[in-house]
C-alpha cells in the first residue's frame, strides 16, 4: 500500500465542478488501495478577495488578524471536497492546520514551519479514510492562526509528505509538468519527465512559477519525492528527486528567466577595504535583497560597483545609493530598470566544459550585448536588455538543443 499526498491549486478547485472532479480523482486513486492526503488552496481569487477586504478596513492591516481572515480560504474548500467525497461514497475528514496540528513558529504571514503532529492523519488513513487538509495556515505555540505567504500549500503538501514518509507528493497545477523554459515564450519548449532538486530549486529561485521555492528546499532537505502533474489532463509529470541517473542526457535542463529585475552602478568608488560593505549596508539596511554583484578596479585605484535588485526596489535603492554617493566619494549613480535576467540550468554543467563560451556565442549571434554574467555550479545567468528577453530564451533553447531532448527510459 502507497501513500501519496495530493496538492491541488487554486484554479483545481476554483468552482463546485472543479472540487467535484477533484473528489472523483482522488476516489479512484483510493480505489486502487492507496492512502491519500489532499492539501488544498483557496478558490482561485478568493485570497486576493480576502486582502482587499482587509485593506477596506485597515490601509495596513493588523498581522496577526490578517492571517485568521486569509487562512478561511483553505477552510472553505477542505470542507467542501470532504462534503463532495462522501456523495460519491468516499470517507474522509477535514483539517485546518491547527486541527492537525502544524506547528509554526509565530511570524505571521510568512510563517515557517517547526513541527507537525501526524497521529490523527495516521489513524484517519488507517481507518480507510481520505484526509484533507488546509494548505497555507499553522498554529503557533500560543495557539495564534498563522500563514505561510504565497505559495505556502505547496510547502504545506511537501511538509505532510516528510511527515508521513510518503512515497511521492503530487502537485497539480494548470500545467502538465516541468518544462525546459516558458511555452509562451518558446513554443518548442518540452516537458521534462525528471529534473534533479538542485535544478528545480535553481530554476524557482531563477523566476520559474512552477513551484514555490521554499516547497523545493523542504523537499530536498527531507528528501521528498515531487511529481508536478496537470489538474486538468492525464500524464505522467514530471519527477523531482536527488536521482541524476533518471535524467535526460542533455547538458542543459533549462532554461529561466526573470523580468522583475533592475541595476544600479556607483563609479569611481575609492578601492579601500570595506567598501563594499558600505555600498550594501545602507541597502541591507532598508530590506532591499540584492541578487547580481560585479565589482571593476580601474588604473585609478577607484572602482565601479553594479548589482541588481528587485523591480520594485529599484527606486528606493537609487535613492539610498545616491545619498552614499558623496560620502564614499564616488564620481555619480546610475540605474537601468529595463533589463532582465536570462539563466541556464543543468547539471551537466559540472562535467562538461564549452557550456558558457555556447551560450555568448549564441546571444552574440543575435546581437544581444550581455551587461552582467554570474555563474554557479550547475547555473550561468546574464542580465540582457529587457527587449531582448524572448529573441535570447529562444535562441538558448535552440543552442542547446532543447526541444531534441530524449527522455530516458
Amino acid at each position: 500500500m502507497a501513500l501519496y499526498v495530493y496538492k491541488f491549486g487554486g484554479t483545481s478547485v476554483g468552482s463546485v465542478e472543479r472540487i467535484k472532479s477533484v473528489a472523483e480523482k482522488v476516489k479512484k486513486a483510493q480505489a486502487q488501495g492507496d492512502q491519500i492526503v489532499v492539501v488544498l488552496s483557496a478558490m482561485s481569487g478568493e485570497t486576493n478577495r480576502l486582502i482587499a477586504l482587509a485593506k477596506e478596513m485597515q490601509a495596513q492591516p493588523t498581522e496577526r488578524e490578517m492571517d485568521v481572515l486569509i487562512s478561511t480560504g483553505e477552510q472553505v474548500t477542505v470542507a467542501l471536497l470532504s462534503m463532495a467525497l462522501h456523495e460519491i461514497g468516499c470517507e474522509a475528514v477535514s483539517y485546518t492546520g491547527g486541527q492537525v496540528k502544524i506547528l509554526t513558529d509565530s511570524t505571521y504571514t510568512k510563517a515557517r514551519i517547526k513541527a507537525i503532529d501526524d497521529i490523527k492523519m495516521r489513524a484517519d488513513l488507517d481507518a480507510g479514510k481520505v484526509v484533507v487538509v488546509a494548505g497555507f495556515q499553522g498554529v503557533d505555540e500560543h495557539g495564534n492562526i498563522t500563514t505561510l505567504g504565497r505559495g505556502g500549500s505547496d510547502t504545506t503538501a511537501v511538509a505532510l509528505a516528510a511527515a508521513l514518509k510518503a512515497d511521492e507528493c503530487h502537485i497539480y497545477t494548470d500545467v502538465d509538468g516541468v518544462y525546459t523554459t516558458d511555452p509562451r515564450v518558446e513554443p518548442k519548449a518540452r516537458r521534462l519527465n525528471h529534473i534533479t532538486f538542485e535544478e528545480m530549486l535553481e530554476m524557482a529561485s531563477l523566476g520559474s512559477k512552477v513551484l514555490q521555492i521554499r516547497s523545493v528546499e523542504f523537499a530536498g532537505k527531507y528528501n521528498v519525492a515531487l511529481r508536478v502533474l496537470s489538474s486538468f489532463e492525464e500524464g505522467c509529470g514530471t519527477l523531482i528527486t536527488y536521482e541524476e541517473s533518471q535524467m535526460e542526457s542533455a547538458l542543459i535542463s533549462g532554461i529561466a528567466f526573470n523580468r522583475d529585475e533592475a541595476k544600479l552602478t556607483i563609479t569611481g568608488v575609492p578601492d579601500l577595504p570595506g567598501v563594499a560593505y558600505k555600498i550594501l549596508g545602507p541597502i541591507a539596511d532598508a530590506n532591499i535583497e540584492v541578487d547580481m554583484i560585479v565589482q571593476n578596479i580601474a588604473d585609478d585605484a577607484t572602482t565601479d560597483f553594479t548589482f541588481t535588485v528587485h523591480r520594485n526596489d529599484y527606486l528606493r535603492a537609487k535613492t539610498i545609493l545616491e545619498e552614499s554617493c558623496a560620502a564614499l566619494g564616488a564620481r555619480k549613480v546610475t540605474g537601468d530598470n529595463a533589463i532582465v535576467k536570462v539563466s541556464i540550468v543543468g547539471v551537466g554543467m559540472r562535467s562538461h566544459a564549452g557550456i558558457a563560451s555556447t551560450m555568448f556565442k549564441a546571444l552574440a549571434s543575435e546581437g544581444i550585448n550581455i551587461r552582467m554574467i554570474a555563474t554557479s555550479e550547475i547555473k550561468i545567468s546574464v542580465v540582457v536588455d529587457e527587449k531582448y528577453l524572448e529573441l535570447a530564451v529562444r535562441a538558448l533553447h535552440a543552442a542547446f538543443e532543447l526541444d531534441q531532448v530524449i527522455e530516458a527510459a
